[in-house]
């Protein structure tokens, strides 16, 4: 069970907004803001390399968090400074050739499509978009039917930003499992609001933020790579904290995922990530996953009861992330509306996911995404604001 009344009080943003943009970036708990402005202080106070040594215990936590809290070990995580710089150093380290496919999903997330296109063009890669089964999550039965020869990278996310549903990233990973291929699941939104275990999902590298619902400083992130597959893997660029030079004309890749991060960090970031994540772990991730998901369902209940609302979300499984629209009010205007009664929500636009959209002929959407230390009036202030903004 959580205690959210204990939630709420370690949260001082919770005194002064009904903050339901969590899958935007969460409010930070007081233990990250003493982590960060603590790490920050001591730069002002010893100098920036000085406080780096000072302090090197805590942000190097980083790694045997990250690593507990996805089932990895410490050598297989690097530090980054978003999920989705994570994801392209990793993406970008496939060797794609010309009649290379990927297999990814319909609802699959702006910035990663925009890289799949840039690859097809540079080197003749085909991107191939699998079905969505009946709940519109990806279904596994065509991405079976689409794996051959030709598939070098199954790459999904796990919980797609417009939308409530979670993708059967197991079942994927297990078709990938079988036929050998490599599979990189974008975990932006599901890191820190549902347990996730690389071993039981399968996959082999995974990408993950701080500043959603890890509620960590935004501006960080990590990627999970598979220490059997680090040597097949080059980053695009390095510089000397991802090798060694050891000859005038030769480079050594470091033997860990830390070959995927680069020399200058920002610190006290780090170290605000390795105690979000540790505070996570404290909570306890299944007690997590149960109350975003009990809030969840209940306000996609009271929010579709309201006449002129329709709840946009599919899936078998459905997660903390609840869309809607409102007949006859423009989401970013209902947004502003919802502002100004310090109600944070925000807008999810067509291109976020943009197959998906086309394809469901979806609007911008409203976006509230809850997390355990929201409470059922805060559910309450929104569905009644909602209410008042639509037309019936």
């Amino acid at each position: 069970m959580i205690d959210v009344q204990r939630a709420r009080r370690e949260t001082p943003g919770c005194e002064h907004v009904t903050h339901l943009n969590n899958a935007g970036s969460s409010l930070p708990p007081q233990p990250v803001l003493d982590a960060v402005i603590g790490h920050l202080q001591l730069e002002a106070r010893a100098g920036g390399y000085e406080a780096h040594e000072q302090n090197e215990t805590a942000i190097d936590r980083f790694y045997g968090a990250a690593a507990e809290l996805v089932g990895a070990s410490a050598g297989e995580i690097a530090f980054s400074s978003s999920a989705t710089r994570a994801w392209d150093m990793a993406f970008y380290s496939f060797p794609f050739e010309r009649g290379d496919r990927i297999l990814t999903a319909v609802a699959e997330y702006i910035s990663n499509f925009i890289a799949y296109i840039q690859v097809a063009e540079r080197a003749g890669v085909e991107v191939i978009p699998v079905p969505s089964d009946e709940y519109g999550q990806v279904s596994v039965e065509s991405l079976r039917r689409l794996v051959d020869e030709r598939v070098k990278l199954i790459a999904i996310t796990h919980v797609p930003t417009n939308g409530g549903l979670v993708n059967p990233a197991a079942e994927i990973g297990a078709v990938a499992r079988e036929a050998g291929i490599p599979y990189l699941l974008d975990a932006c939104q599901s890191v820190g609001q549902l347990p996730v275990d690389v071993e039981e999902i399968g996959c082999d590298v995974l990408s993950a933020t701080g500043r959603k619902y890890l509620r960590g400083p935004r501006g960080t992130g990590f990627l999970y790579v598979r220490s059997s597959l680090l040597d097949r893997l080059e980053p695009p660029f390095l510089d000397m904290r991802a090798a060694d030079w050891v000859e005038p004309d030769r480079y050594e890749l470091r033997p860990d995922a830390i070959r995927f991060e680069e020399w200058e960090q920002a610190y006290a970031a780090k170290a605000g990530l390795a105690t979000a994540i540790d505070y996570a772990l404290a909570w306890g991730l299944d007690p997590i996953w149960k109350r975003v998901a009990a809030l969840g369902e209940n306000l996609r209940v009271r929010l579709g009861d309201i006449d002129g609302v329709t709840v946009r979300d599919l899936g078998e499984v459905r997660c903390g992330i609840v869309t809607f629209t409102v007949d006859g009010v423009e989401a970013n205007e209902l947004k502003k509306r919802l502002s100004r009664e310090r109600i944070n929500v925000t807008a999810s636009p067509p291109s976020s996911t943009l197959l998906d959209s086309r394809a469901r002929a979806l609007p911008d959407l409203v976006r509230a995404s809850v997390h355990y230390y929201n409470t059922g009036e805060e559910l309450e202030r929104l569905v009644e604001a909602v209410g008042n903004a639509a037309p019936g």
